[in-house]
């Protein structure tokens, strides 16, 4: 009886234990849930929540302004309420922010996304190992063995439909760096003019001037970074939010209260059976009350999809549906305050107050929008779809707060060229609405394939998605469309600049990468010059760069046949950027050998995704020669304790060994036209070599602080002589120094190629290559120990 007792006390307390764990763990979850939902207004929700600036003002500026009734404005604001809840509430929070990339969403992580699922890529710098990295596939699962479809299999067949596919994405993009134009110019704009309603002498050229003043101070303050204010980003929109929130529910019960009837879709048929043509062509003003919708997934990354959906529904969807409800209250009483219809609306003792708030909240969303714009475009860049551009992170903690000069003034530029050019909030909102509502049909169309090929639903599901939104964005699009010379022009001819720059940079680089790829070295040639390789071998490690992740590159043979000598360890580095956002340290350095032992000749390739942060690395010699003596063990170790457990893709085979070392990857990928095949392996579990402490001992204690490593002692039981003896003149190389090889190339177009060709080729690409940065600057490449072989490449 007592030890039943006992036992029965003993599981209650163990139940109690778990039951308190578990309150634990729910109220830490809820916590940071309710903290990511109140950070991100203040970087998520900037343009959506200060649209009531603007959207009657641009609704009712045609036609419709003859149809000065009731029912007309009923009918209007009947539009939003729907446009909202169907387009950011139903396709947003509701589908698309299921769609992250490994938590990041956006144009690119679509695409991320697709490319690792089907071959859509156009770079072919794809291995079989890059599958292998945690965070490949959608939550862990490998779904490899799924037979592929035959829509799969279709349009990988087909180049020009993957050409396509890019072309759109790049399209999406680019109005995405429109929106980063237009964004700036009419919130800073719209909420300047409120100084007319109070200050009714102060004219439109200086309103103008005072929205240039604000605009030049917020982009020239972009390079300290929004975490130094981002604390109060959050405060300023909440205020704003709570303020037109209060400011809407006065309107209605001062002015209409029945306008709640305008919740009823009828009104929307009674609103285009009186107004007709005159109804469609005021959607391109409707269509701004959505205007930041995208950057609810855009900015994913920074927060969790939980965060974004609680701050959505729970704040923002109401108080923009009130303060609507409010104005079309107080609209359908005075109609003629149309242009002016928010400030108007406000309460007299409280206009200077809102004024203050409203200006801020325009900031916050120009400041929003701005960052979005350097991610997008540091995304493109590591996609191989940007010209090399300097990348400056502006905070050490927080991982994606980054700061790009040469674009934060070309923003600048444009953004004061538009302000200066249109001064008037209806022609500005005509080219943002196309830029937008663009930038939402192509993540619907990008959507239909995400849920085909990585859902791996019914094709029905993706065609119901596809005409269900399609359409609805789709008569918004064609109304906005309609408008294009009346400012619409915009956003077309910017996005098209960017559109030709960013493919015109991936084809250059695609076709460069082809061009070393056909005219690699032939590993017989390698072999027959020996391990001296044919001229002297001088101490030291030669890192030589190539964009090839197999075979070794042309640079080699022309350096050789032009200098004597050479280092005893040569290591071709690749660093390349995989379609995934992050790639973790451990699994970052894919390092195999080139040749024989005797030649000591080695590939490491570095792992970036397209998130990651490429920043100086003052480890990265101490990481590259940790992982290359690290290869050389196991290398050494497979032979004795590792047991083949298959091949996949006929290419790459796991490994597994000793606990002490953990599963490994070991991957062979046979050259084309070659005998010879290059072995890569990984390990999922740091191990480092007694001798390379030797090498951290040697190092002065300011060197060893300086580069911040570790080096821990495992239990190694098995060592050759040859291992011994490698691994040594490994050492003694990294002691003696390291130089880095890289190509300067010159890339032309073939006599033979056509006028087109030798234009995008001879004077597009050149000139970008021209006026980017250079691949040493961007790869963080001591100038000192920099040596550079020209080669002309025709492609």
């Amino acid at each position: 009886m007592a030890s039943a007792s006992m036992d029965r006390e003993a599981a209650f307390s163990t139940s109690t234990s778990r039951s308190r764990d578990e309150r634990v763990h729910w109220k830490s979850y809820y916590s940071r849930l309710l903290l990511l939902a109140y950070q991100s207004f203040g970087v998520v929700y900037g343009d959506l929540s200060t649209s009531p600036l603007y959207v009657y003002q641009s609704t009712f500026s045609g036609r419709l302004r003859h149809y000065q009734n009731e029912e007309t404005v009923f009918g209007a604001f009947s539009l939003i309420f729907w446009t909202l809840t169907m387009i950011p509430l139903f396709k947003y929070i509701i589908i698309v922010l299921n769609a992250d990339d490994n938590g990041e969403g956006g144009t690119f992580a679509l695409y991320s996304l697709l490319c690792r699922h089907a071959k859509f890529s156009l770079l072919p710098n794809q291995q079989a190992a890059d599958e292998e990295l945690s965070t490949y596939y959608r939550h862990g699962t490998l779904n490899r063995n799924i037979a592929a479809s035959s829509l799969k299999r279709f349009l990988e067949k087909h180049k020009r439909l993957r050409t396509a596919l890019l072309v759109i994405v790049l399209f999406g993009a680019s109005m995405v760096i429109g929106d980063g134009i237009l964004t700036p110019a009419i919130s800073v704009l719209s909420s300047i003019s409120g100084l007319q309603v109070r200050a009714t002498k102060l004219h439109d050229g200086a309103v103008v001037l005072l929205a240039c003043v604000v605009l030049v101070g917020l982009f020239a303050l972009q390079h300290c970074g929004t975490h130094r204010v981002a604390f109060l980003f959050a405060p300023i929109v909440i205020i704003w939010l709570i303020s037109i929130a209060a400011i809407g529910i006065y309107n209605i019960i001062c002015w209409n209260p029945s306008i709640y009837r305008a919740l009823s879709p009828y009104y929307i048929y009674k609103f285009f059976q009186a107004t007709g043509k005159d109804g469609w062509l005021s959607l391109g003003g409707i269509l701004l009350c959505i205007t930041g919708t995208e950057a609810m997934f855009a900015d994913l990354g920074h927060f969790t999809d939980g965060s974004i959906k609680l701050a959505f529904a729970c704040v923002i969807y109401p108080c923009l549906v009130v303060q609507y409800m409010g104005q079309a209250a107080f609209l359908s009483k005075n109609f003629l305050s149309v242009h002016t219809s928010f400030y108007d609306s406000i309460p007299k003792p409280i206009f200077w107050p809102i004024f203050v708030i409203a200006t801020l909240a325009a900031i916050v969303a120009s400041q929003a929008v701005i960052s979005a714009t350097f991610s997008i475009i540091k995304q493109c860049h590591a996609l191989g779809c940007f010209p090399r551009v300097k990348v400056v992170h502006t905070s050490r903690w927080i991982h994606g707060q980054i700061y790009i000069p040469e674009i934060n003034w070309i923003l600048m530029v444009l953004c004061l060229a538009v302000l200066l050019g249109f001064r008037d909030t209806t022609l500005i909102g005509n080219a943002y609405g196309i830029a937008a509502m663009t930038v939402m049909f192509v993540t619907t169309c990008l959507m239909g394939l995400v849920i085909i090929f990585v859902w791996q639903k019914h094709v029905l599901l993706a065609l119901a998605f596809l005409i269900f939104f399609g359409l609805i964005e789709g008569f918004y699009l064609s109304s906005a469309i309609i408008k294009v010379p009346q400012g619409g022009w915009v956003p077309l001819v910017l996005s098209a600049i960017f559109m030709v720059v960013m493919y015109v940079w991936h084809y250059g680089t695609r076709r460069k990468y082809l061009f070393d790829l056909q005219n690699k070295v032939s590993m017989k040639w390698i072999l027959t010059l020996g391990p001296s390789l044919g001229v002297v071998r001088v101490p030291g490690i030669g890192l030589i760069y190539t964009e090839l992740v197999t075979g070794v590159p042309a640079i080699f043979s022309h350096f050789v046949t032009n200098l004597p000598a050479f280092h005893q360890v040569l290591v071709f580095v690749c660093v390349k950027s995989v379609p995934v956002p992050y790639v973790s340290p451990d699994e970052r350095y894919l390092v195999g050998r080139i040749g024989p032992r005797a030649y000591r000749m080695y590939r490491c390739i570095v792992r970036y995704g397209y998130k990651d942060v490429q920043k100086d690395d003052e480890n990265f010699e101490n990481n590259l020669v940790m992982s290359i003596a690290e290869f050389i063990q196991m290398e050494a170790e497979e032979t004795h304790s590792s047991s083949l457990e298959g091949s996949i893709d006929g290419r790459m085979a796991v490994v597994r060994t000793s606990e002490r070392y953990g599963t490994r990857l070991i991957m062979s990928e046979r050259h084309e036209g070659d005998d010879s095949e290059d072995t890569y392996v990984r390990s999922s579990k740091s191990t480092t070599l007694q001798s390379l402490k030797s090498l951290y001992e040697q190092e002065s204690p300011q060197v060893r602080q300086r580069r911040r490593v570790r080096f821990e002692l495992p239990n190694v039981e098995y060592m050759d002589t040859q291992v011994k003896e490698e691994l040594m003149e490994l050492i003694e190389a990294k002691q003696v120094g390291i130089a880095y090889v890289m190509g300067h190339s010159y890339i032309k177009a073939r006599r033979s190629s056509s006028f087109l060709k030798k234009f995008v080729i001879d004077v597009a690409y050149s000139f970008l290559r021209k006026n980017c940065r250079g691949p040493s600057v961007a790869l963080n490449i001591p100038h000192i120990s920099l040596i550079e072989v020209g080669m002309i490449y025709y492609v």
